[in-house]
Formats: C-alpha cells, structure tokens, sequence
C-alpha cells in the first residue's frame, strides 16, 4: 500500500513529505495523504489550542512526570500510564506522542532530568520500553527520544557530546537499543546537540548504521523542533522528517536534480511518512476518556514514586486518628509543583494539593494548622505548638526548566534556614521534598527526622501525599539516581557543561553509582535506595544454569514488618578487577514486590551472555571474557543481601592477530600462541620463551610482535605476516 501511494506522488511531493505541514502536523498531499499530529507527551499531552508553538494547550491527564514514574520501578504500572496516554493522544486527534525521553541523568545539574528516567540505562529502556508499549497498545505511535547524547540543556543545539564509542555503546545509547528491539517504536527523535563533532540529524553512523542496521529499527526517525542544520545532509544521514517545516523543500528536489541527493534517498524517507500513516491509521479511536480515573492512576504513580530516604523513629506515618497538632509549613503544601517547565508542560485537568487532601483525610482529633513558612517568625510560632511538623521544601520552578541547567545541587538558602529554626522548637520534623532533580542533603538531613522525596508528583501529587503520610499506603520508590554529599563528588564535575562547544565526557562509563560504587566514594544516599514503613528479608538465592552463558537467578523475599508494603528487588552482576576495567558492579534486572505482613514471593530474573558483555572497539562489538563474575541480589547498589559466585566460558571468539599485536596477545590468543611457539621451535639460534626470565618477558609482553625481527626471536617481516595469516585460517 505504502509502494502504491509513493508512486503517485512527485519528486517535490516526496520532498515536502519530509517536512512538516505546521508546527504540529505533518504535511498532506491532496487526498493521497493526510496530515498526521504530534504531541509532546512523555507525561501528558501537550495539545496547543490553536496549533502554534507557544500557546496555551487543551486540558489533559498530567500524569507524574520520569523523575517520579522511573523511581516506581514498576513497569506495569507505567505500561497503565502510556495506555492511558494513548487513550487521550486519540481523543484530542493526537497520532504521535513525543515521548519518552530515556537520556541518561550524567550530571544532577541537567535542567531537563525531571523528563528522564535514571542514571542507569538499564531502568531507562525497561521504564521506557513500558511506556511505549502502552502507548502503541492502542495503536497510537510513540517517539523515543532524544536520540542521543542528549544529556545539558546548556548550548544544547551547538554541543558536541565527546564520547568514545564504547561508553556510547554501554551507558548513552544501551536504553535506546533495548527499547527498539523490545518494544518496536514508530518513531524516534533526533536531538539537537553534535556527537563527536557531527550532528545528530546528520549523523550516518547513528541513524542508519547503528539505529536502522544493527538495531532493526523499521519506523520514522523525526527532528528535534529546530535541530536540522543542513537538509539535504539529514536526508542522506537517514533522518526523514524535518520539524517544524522552514520552507527548504526546494533544497531537496534541486539537491536530487543536480545529483547531490539520491531520489530513492527521498523516496525511502517519503514511505517512511506514508508507512507511519499506515501504521496510526490502524489505531482505536476513542471520542474521550475517563478523567476521573486517570487522575486515580495520576495518583497511584505518585504514591509509588515517592521515595522515602529517612525516617528516624518511625515519624512516619502519622496516624490520622491521632490526637495530635501537626503543623504543615511551606507554600508547597497548598500551591503545589507537580511537572517541570517546557515543551513537556500540561495543562491538568484538576490539581490536588496536600493542604486539603490533608484536612480531608485528618480524623476529629488531629488539629492541622498551615503556614507559608514567609514570615518565619509566624511558621516558628506554628511549629513550637506542634507535636510534629510537615515541613514542605523544594525547588522553585524557574530553576528546573527545558533550555537551562540548574548551578548547584542546593536548596534555596531561606529553606534550609527555615528548617534549623522549626528544628530547634519541635525535633519530631519530617521534610517533603518537591523537586525534579536531587537535591543536596547532606547540610541540613541531620535537622529532620524524615525525608520524603515525592519528586514532582502530578495533578494527583497532593492526594497521594496524604496517602503516604497518613499511612494509607506505604512508600515504596527507591532512587534511580545517587544523591552526592557535594557537587564535587559527581564524576562528571570537572567536564560538564563544557566550554568552547565540547562538552568531553572525561569520566567515561562511570556515571552515577558505576563511579561512587567502584571506588568507595561516600554519598548521601545510594542508587537504588528506599524506605519503607515495612521491613523485608531476602533468602534463598538460587542460580540454576540455563544455556551456554544463561542462568535463571531466584531469590525469596519476605514482608516481615506489620504493613503492607512493596520491595524493589535489584539484581546486579559484579566483576572483581586488581584494577578496574569496567564499574565495579551493573544493574542488570529488578522486580518489584507486592506483599501483605508475614507473606512471601519469588523473584526470577534471566541473565544471559549480554548482561556480562562489554563492547570492543577494536572488536567491533560485544565481547565475553572468559573468568568468574558475582551475582548480587540487593535493596540497593549498596545494600547487598546475597552473592553467588559463578564462571563463564567466555564467548569462545578470538582477536584476530597481526604483526600490530604484542607479543604478549599472541602468546596468549588460543591459536597464535600456538603457531608462534612452533615457530620459534623450529627455527635454529631463536630464544626458547620457556628460559626466559619471567620479568623480561613480562616487561616487553607489550611490544608489538613485529618489532621482534631479527635474531632475538629469528622473525622476519615476511614470517610474520604468514603467521598471522595461518593463526586466520585457523581461527575462522
């Protein structure tokens, strides 16, 4: 069908089909194609109320945005959320929703992180993956984004990201390949910034070598609004639709016409238009949805995304049956933040507060008072007279936004002042965190009891805190990014933002808990970590071997406390190096528990040879060293409750040799060790490496097997060149 469309259309038909119609839509040829419309999304539609840019949108779901979403851990539930989505994107003539966005969290700083998900690519693609499933449940398309390296919002449309290929490989694009093979995304959006120095929309070896060849990767590749810098080179690069439109189609017919451009290169993109019309044409549609419960699920997502980083005593939950004064400070609690600032900003269809979901849920004997916290004598006054204090603190809106990144990891000093000055009247203090990235606790944690980060929560945000508070659910989110003592602990401190339009990434693959973990360096809070107003015991770690480098991993947990709770079991693989050539230890799976007091559940994960693999750039993919490994089952990166010790055989393939390699690889390598020793047997006067002493071998183990010709080791050039030949053949 998509062949029988391309053929009516023209070379200039084509062309304009690779660029939008309007901000929003694509473009429609006559009656042979209509207009698709996009959405930004990846926490609520964004659906401007006249088609422009910058107005106004229709009310929609705004749902938790990734920050909050990502720290549930469950990716049934975000499954629900996408759905819902979806459901909404067809009732407001939606085809496209312009989410997820699945950017590695590489510093704390990034003004865009309440949109990403983790630190840790393997949560980004499993969180992601969920979400784009529910969205394309309905049939609706989903775009992941922003394809890649998309980690500062400062010079984001100049940056070059510079990275080396295999801590693309393993951290920055890991999130992306397992979404498109898992989940088979309709689109995906190229970011603005540069990758060593080329640009996203014109980049060949992102686009179409890895994205399409390697990957599998059959659907539309779009724009980032305003990233293309060159038409006619996105188009060859493998990017196939340019938004906003600019009025440049003329470039791409007379690109073709004067044989820059291949016209099957226009051609290719145009059914790329056409097939994501086919695709979305197929979609359930729906007149309108269920606010009500949408807004539930809203609510249900903030509870479980909130993660509970202290709780001295047990402060938490308060009884709201309780005869108590609790006093409720900070303007937070009655005008709430529950979304970031941006492209991604929605206009809810309603918005709780915690000030009356509070007063709504409060029993006849708990006496609720509310202060600004401005002035603070008057919020001291409050506290003074309370047996507790729910203190509400946060970041101001304008410092979290699309565009910007934020200076520094503190809360605004009034706050912290604030805080010391209600402590010292009232101890019982418990802190609720509203933010879209970490925040630095480690000057003031020590003055609250408990902390609860609640991120930023949606519309919903202000019941499902009293959910929480209250004791009507547990919490139940853990961290899916570390939270530093200090700024000048994040690996990436001395490189980000970056200067003269370079932003190197100097710390390579150890980002987040891959560097605190490797190397002891302390935190406030680890990776991964999360209370609950339950306790849970591991036990019964099993390890069965499924297959030549596959293994099934159980372990039992058990709610041993008195509520209900859920436990985010995480399961790492670790690798014990004199010296690190990889993190000291990887997320490879989770699985989040549900268990009512005194019960039990089994948690299974698969591990394969993937999940032990790194990439070889002189390879030229992914490789398995032979050796042992360690199995971790934990609460936390640094919460490991059992180990298992196991061995793999390695993926069985060999380096292939020249006269580049050293004396050492090839004294190693299963064939040319071999053949070289035969060599050198053979031939009179050489040095028998068996009565060479050990240090001198070691010491000159490096050198490059072709310096040794001449006497030494009786090697010619020629000699050389046959044996790397023959170790060839032999090993293919």
């Amino acid at each position: 069908m998509t062949s029988d469309r391309l053929a009516k259309l023209s070379l200039s038909e084509q062309a304009s089909l690779t660029s939008g119609g309007t901000a929003w839509t694509t473009k429609a040829v006559g009656d042979v194609v209509r207009a698709l419309r996009l959405s930004d999304g990846p926490h609520g539609l964004r659906r401007p109320q006249d088609g422009s840019l910058l107005s106004a949108s229709v009310p929609a779901t705004c749902f938790p945005p990734a920050v909050t979403s990502g720290s549930t851990w469950d990716p049934s539930l975000i499954r629900r959320v996408g759905a819902a989505l979806a459901r909404e994107a067809s009732a407001l003539g939606v085809d496209v929703v312009l989410g997820p966005g699945v950017n590695i969290k590489r510093s704390p700083l990034c003004g865009r992180n309440f949109e990403y998900f983790s630190e840790d690519p393997h949560v980004s693609g499993v969180m992601g993956a969920a979400l784009v499933d529910g969205i394309q449940s309905l049939g609706i398309g989903a775009c992941v984004k922003h394809f890649a390296v998309n980690n500062q919002e400062t010079d984001r449309m100049r940056v070059s990201a510079d990275v080396d290929e295999r801590t693309l490989r393993e951290l920055y694009l890991h999130a992306f390949e397992h979404i498109v093979r898992e989940a088979r995304p309709y689109t995906v959006m190229a970011a603005y910034n540069r990758i060593n120095g080329v640009h996203a929309c014109e980049n060949e070896w992102l686009l179409t070598r890895v994205l399409r060849e390697e990957w599998g990767f059959d659907g539309l590749v779009m724009s980032d609004w305003g990233a293309v810098n060159d038409r006619v080179a996105s188009l060859a690069a493998g990017l196939d639709l340019q938004m906003p439109p600019d009025g440049t189609d003329r470039q791409v017919t007379a690109a073709v016409e004067e044989g820059r451009l291949s016209q099957d290169t226009v051609a290719t993109a145009a059914g790329r238009v056409l097939r994501l019309r086919e695709r979305v044409d197929q979609a359930r549609r729906f007149d309108d949805w269920d606010a009500d419960a949408h807004h539930e699920l809203a609510r249900e997502v903030a509870r479980a995304g909130a993660v509970l980083l202290k709780n001295d005593d047990d402060l938490l939950p308060i009884d709201p049956m309780a005869r108590l004064k609790v006093a409720v400070i900070g303007e937070f609690a009655r005008t709430p933040r529950y979304q970031g600032h941006g492209s991604s900003r929605v206009t809810p269809t309603r918005l709780d507060n915690a000030w009356d979901a509070l007063r709504q849920a409060a029993g006849p004997d708990l006496e609720l008072t509310f202060s600004p916290g401005t002035p603070p004598e008057e919020a001291v006054a409050q506290a003074a007279q309370a047996d507790v204090v729910l203190l509400f603190l946060g970041l101001p809106e304008e410092s979290e936004t699309e565009g910007q990144d934020r200076a520094d990891l503190s809360l605004p000093r009034c706050q912290v002042d604030l805080l010391r000055e209600v402590a010292a009247v009232c101890p019982r203090v418990a802190v609720v965190l509203a933010n879209g990235g970490v925040v630095s606790v480690s000057t003031w944690r020590d003055d609250a009891q408990a902390i609860l980060e609640t991120w930023l929560g949606g519309q919903a945000s202000g019941a499902a805190l009293a959910d929480l508070i209250f004791g009507a659910h547990s919490p139940s989110g853990k961290l899916t990014e570390s939270i530093p003592l200090q700024l000048q602990d994040v690996p990436s401190y001395l490189h980000f933002p970056g200067q003269d339009g370079h932003t190197v990434h100097g710390e390579g693959r150890y980002v987040g808990y891959r560097h605190y973990d490797t190397l002891d360096v302390p935190v406030a809070y680890p990776f991964g970590h999360g209370l609950s107003y339950t306790t849970f015991s591991y036990a019964d770690l099993e390890v069965e071997e499924t297959g030549e480098n596959a293994w099934t991993v159980r372990v039992t947990v058990t709610n041993t406390g008195s509520r209900h709770g859920a436990e985010v079991v995480q399961l790492y693989v670790a690798f014990d190096e004199p010296h690190p050539t990889r993190p000291r230890h990887e997320l490879r799976g989770f699985a989040k528990l549900p268990l009512e007091p005194g019960a039990s559940a089994r948690a299974e994960f698969r591990l394969t040879g993937r999940d032990l693999a790194w990439y070889s750039t002189k390879r030229g993919g992914w490789r398995i060293d032979p050796g042992a490994f360690t199995v971790e089952v934990g609460a936390s990166s640094r919460d490991i409750r059992l180990r298992a010790e196991l061995r793999t055989p390695g993926d069985g393939i060999a380096d292939e040799l020249t006269g580049a390699s050293s004396l050492g690889e090839w004294l190693d390598h299963p064939v040319g060790g071999k053949l070289l020793r035969e060599r050198l047997t053979a031939h009179p006067g050489a040095v028998d490496l068996d009565d060479v002493d050990p240090l001198v071998l070691s010491a000159v183990a490096q050198i490059p097997l072709v310096k040794f010709t001449g006497p030494i080791l009786g090697l010619t050039t020629e000699a050389v060149t046959a044996l790397a030949a023959a170790a060839r053949k032999e090993t293919t």
